[in-house]
């Protein structure tokens, strides 16, 4: 839906800064932006406009996802994961559950992101704005090699990257010039880190930090330096820690001190838990028919609470839980993300949702979550028209069934999402998605930019032919 002048009337807001909601409100939007916003009966609605009555709708800011992938994976146990790249129906999907802005905090397909991002912001295709992150930024060979990964930065920045994400095995040196080269750019890196812990990174000047405690390893009694420990040897010691502790508490303030956001992840963390809430009947429905198949298999370990690796999940998600609360409470900026990864629990949007009920599980209040997932991503981004509802800012917003107020679960009850002032059907974005996510969701493009010799790029067609090949002798029509 599109109008030239839209009004609003009547509806609850949630204005995105952690103020309580208010009733009864009307919002007139123009060319995009929202031009007034007050109470109904006051706003003067201008003649021409088309009016909507939200009476028992409640209007948020459109969410901002702060760690989205435009690709989706799922573990196979004993058997490599299946890394797909749904990025239209992933677009939908994160426009369906009212995410108007992604960052892609990483990506297996760079080019391709950043060819999508044009199909996007030229309205080729529907979808939230795209902030692109370069490559993975990883240590390279046996000694450390700074000037290496600088060139990496450089060179994503210059092909249009606007983040860098550094991952677990970057040591402290490639780190920091990692963190030099974007900020040269006015640009912001964040880490997934695990060779180097949440304080030194904030030491070196990292921006932000993805997931929380279960990937910073200082704790670790046995950890080398640029080293990465065993997950399961830094889970077993951080779960005989409290996060009032000296030592937890000690980073949280370091973290404030240096201003290093921390992104929220907490659906994914969900998902190894066992939780019965942590499965999404939705999930399923957009998987092609092999791909529910290696789901249900890759569900099976993590189905039962009560077995050893669920149990220990379900302890880091509790401790994170209180982290995040302790770390909003210090003043610290979190943000938050879906991560569609791991065994392939969650996916775009879907798992955007959860993330808000999560969040008020952990002890926000729904507005303080709110805030977490549009007001916090978007200052981060250097966004000042977004995240909030406010006079000039972009018409990006999301209406509800409901009061989330009162019950964050209604944030799932989505009417309409607008972006820009153009309005779209979560319905019909989500009916387009069904069963359309493949595993031979594979783009073949890339193929011909990799700089591969002569020899094995034939080898690549060849292999590519023959898959299509398979494909049609198995695919239906």
């Amino acid at each position: 839906m599109s109008a030239h002048v839209l009004t609003l009337t009547h509806v609850r807001l949630i204005d995105g800064t952690g103020r309580p909601g208010i009733d009864d409100q009307t919002l007139v939007i123009e060319d995009g932006r929202i031009g007034a916003v007050g109470p109904s009966g006051t706003v003067a609605i201008p003649p021409t406009a088309h009016v909507v009555d939200l009476s028992g709708r409640t209007v948020i800011p459109g969410l901002v996802g702060m760690h989205e992938h435009l690709f989706y994976q799922i573990e196979r146990p004993s058997l490599d994961p299946i890394t797909v790249v749904p990025r239209a129906s992933f677009a939908k999907l994160y426009l369906a559950a009212g995410v108007t802005t992604i960052r892609t905090a990483g990506t297996v397909d760079f080019q391709g992101d950043l060819r999508f991002k044009r199909l996007v912001d030229t309205g080729k295709e529907p979808g939230p704005k795209v902030h692109v992150t370069g490559p993975y930024l990883s240590a390279i060979g046996a000694a450390p090699s700074p000037s290496d990964v600088a060139r990496q930065v450089v060179d994503a920045a210059d092909q249009g990257a606007t983040s860098f994400k550094a991952y677990t095995t970057l040591r402290s040196l490639e780190l920091h010039a990692a963190i030099q080269a974007a900020h040269a750019r006015r640009l912001r890196i964040t880490g997934h880190l695990c060779a180097v812990g949440f304080r030194e990174a904030a030491a070196l000047g990292i921006d932000n930090l993805e997931h929380g405690l279960f990937t910073d390893t200082e704790f670790y009694s046995h950890k080398q330096a640029d080293r990465c420990p065993s997950q399961g040897d830094v889970m077993g010691e951080l779960l005989n820690m409290t996060v009032t502790g000296a030592a937890i508490q000690r980073t949280i303030q370091e973290l404030v001190q240096h201003r290093v956001a921390i992104t929220s992840t907490l659906a994914i963390i969900e998902s190894y838990t066992g939780r019965q809430d942590a499965i999404d009947w939705r999930v399923p429905t957009i998987l092609s028919p092999r791909l529910q198949e290696a789901y249900g298999a890759a569900r099976e370990p993590w189905s039962d609470p009560n077995s050893a690796w669920p149990r220990a999940w379900a302890g880091i998600l509790a401790m994170e839980m209180q982290f995040e609360r302790a770390f909003v409470a210090a003043g610290g900026r979190l943000m938050a993300g879906v991560d569609p990864t791991g065994w392939g629990g969650v996916v775009a949007g879907f798992g955007d949702q959860r993330e808000l009920e999560l969040l008020v599980e952990a002890g926000l209040s729904p507005e303080a979550a709110i805030e977490v997932t549009t007001a916090n991503g978007a200052a981060f981004l250097r966004e000042s028209d977004i995240g909030t509802i406010a006079v000039g800012n972009r018409a990006d917003l999301v209406i509800v069934r409901g009061n989330p107020s009162a019950r964050i679960s209604d944030v799932r009850n989505v009417e309409m999402v607008l972006k820009d002032g153009v309005g779209y059907d979560p319905a019909r974005l989500i009916e387009a998605t069904v069963r359309s996510v493949s595993e031979y969701e594979v783009d073949f493009n890339r193929i011909f930019l990799w700089p591969w010799n002569a020899i094995i790029g034939t080898l690549v067609l060849l292999l590519a032919a023959k898959i299509l090949w398979r494909r049609s002798q198995t695919l239906p029509d």
